[in-house]
């Protein structure tokens, strides 16, 4: 394909901009620094939270927006919410309760914090931003998920091969990333965006340029225009370099 005028690159961060180690190399921190030198708006589009985040676009001197919880929450560079998008307490409950029957792993993000261990006994307090699961179990991650995709108000990912990921209908990060580029006059076609996962898919197949890592699921690399190297071997700034920085 030709190489079109990039103006936003968007990065997911595990198993993309952050290596095994959970850190950012030295030579993606290189190709993003270069990359907002030219003026192109480099944005984090990712499934963690903001407090779990916001220190790695501060680290890269991050100007521009953040999207958060596969884009729940769009944030702008000076740290004003743009847009959050709830899902129901009765949903929570739902998820809760296939928790609790099948004894699963896992982690649900509100407004104000990441839950993991504990859970709250009033679930109706809280902003629900989404729910995950951990199931490593393959005929149990069907099961769960088979009674899930009978709720036709969720949107279902994945951020890696054993887990879920669950969202209210509609929210995901190329929606977001559309909003980020409304606002920025910008197109679709401008943007290059970077994933390894489920949740990355959305994003992938609506930019411009759509990059898989090389250590990204199969289906990911499928959708994808463009295959670059594994997380470990700096594949965000070889994909930078390659359409970005020609």
């Amino acid at each position: 394909m030709d190489k079109p005028s990039i103006k936003l690159i968007a990065l997911d961060m595990d198993g993309t901009l952050l290596n095994t180690e959970g850190e950012i190399s030295q030579g993606n921190q290189k190709a993003i620094a270069q990359a907002e030198e030219k003026g192109i708006h480099v944005v984090l589009s990712t499934g963690r939270s903001r407090p779990t985040s916001i220190e790695f676009a501060e680290s890269l001197k991050l100007s521009s927006y953040i999207i958060n919880v596969n884009g729940s929450e769009i944030w702008d560079g000076e740290g004003n919410l743009i847009e959050r998008t709830i899902l129901q307490p009765d949903y929570i409950q739902e998820m809760w309760d296939l928790k609790q029957k099948h004894k699963l792993t896992f982690w649900a993000v509100t407004s104000e914090k990441v839950w993991r261990d504990e859970f709250p006994t009033d679930i109706t307090n809280h902003e629900w931003l989404k729910f995950g699961y951990d199931i490593h179990d393959d005929d149990t991650r069907k099961l769960v998920l088979d009674t899930l995709t009978k709720n036709k108000n969720l949107e279902i990912t994945n951020s890696s091969p054993t887990n879920l990921e669950i969202n209210a209908l509609g929210i995901n990060k190329a929606k977001a990333l559309r909003t980020v580029c409304e606002r920025l006059n910008l197109s679709m076609n401008e943007v290059m965006a970077m994933g390894d996962s489920l949740n990355d898919i959305a994003m992938i197949t609506e930019a411009g340029v759509g990059v898989a890592m090389g250590n990204a699921q199969d289906v990911v690399k499928e959708a994808a225009d463009w295959i670059t190297k594994t997380n470990d071997q700096d594949g965000v700034a070889e994909a930078i370099y390659h359409w970005a920085l020609k």
